[in-house]
């Protein structure tokens, strides 16, 4: 069982905490946001899969601290480019470039291939660990295709050039209620939340 209801969430993401809370509301727990703790360290993301970067970032926040963490890796591959930009998802292109640039990036790589060749996905981890254990990770992902341009203005990151067929929007077009139902982030915690209460309950350690 976890040592607490109390719950940090190891990211300083606005956008990703607020899906968070949203996702994870009506559960017993409180929240806490790394701006409650000073002096937060930058975690290396050096894994080369979503699930070590989650894992690595729950154990070394959980440790700092010292408490209860969850913690997320997530980002987008695309099968044309051999799952590229997969973990270096935020750093594309390199670290402070924007997301403008990313896509111009990736609308060069892709100029050759058809549009129903474009397919990728979005990927997302969610880890949750103790200072002396990582309890568990879960992953999750969503379908779609690439856009030719950036269409929406409800999401972040790479949302805009996000294609979902089904709704025929990027995912940046979609309202929060639908894109808390179908995205990665949204399928894994869902995940997230059922091995959560199980853990909570004493059903498995």
């Amino acid at each position: 069982m976890i040592k607490t209801s109390s719950i940090v969430i190891g990211t300083q993401n606005k956008n990703k905490k607020e899906e968070i809370r949203k996702i994870l509301n009506g559960m017993s727990l409180r929240l806490l946001d790394l701006e409650d703790f000073d002096d937060v360290p930058d975690i290396v993301e050096d894994g080369i899969t979503f699930e070590e970067n989650a894992a690595k970032k729950a154990l070394q926040l959980a440790r700092f601290c010292n408490m209860c963490v969850i913690a997320d890796d997530s980002g987008l591959e695309i099968d044309a480019l051999d799952k590229r930009p997969g973990v270096l998802s935020s750093r594309y292109c390199g670290e402070d470039t924007g997301y403008e640039e990313k896509f111009l990036k990736l609308f060069e790589e892709l100029e050759d291939v058809p549009f129903d060749k474009r397919t990728a996905r979005f990927r997302c981890a969610i880890a949750l660990a103790e200072p002396e254990k990582l309890h568990f990770v879960v992953e999750a992902s969503c379908e779609g295709l690439i856009n030719s341009e950036p269409l929406g203005k409800k999401g972040f990151g790479y949302d805009p050039i996000f294609y979902i067929p089904e709704y025929k929007q990027t995912m940046a077009e979609l309202g929060s209620d639908v894109k808390n139902r179908i995205s990665h982030r949204a399928l894994a915690l869902d995940l997230f939340k059922e091995r959560l209460k199980k853990i909570m309950k004493g059903e498995v350690h």
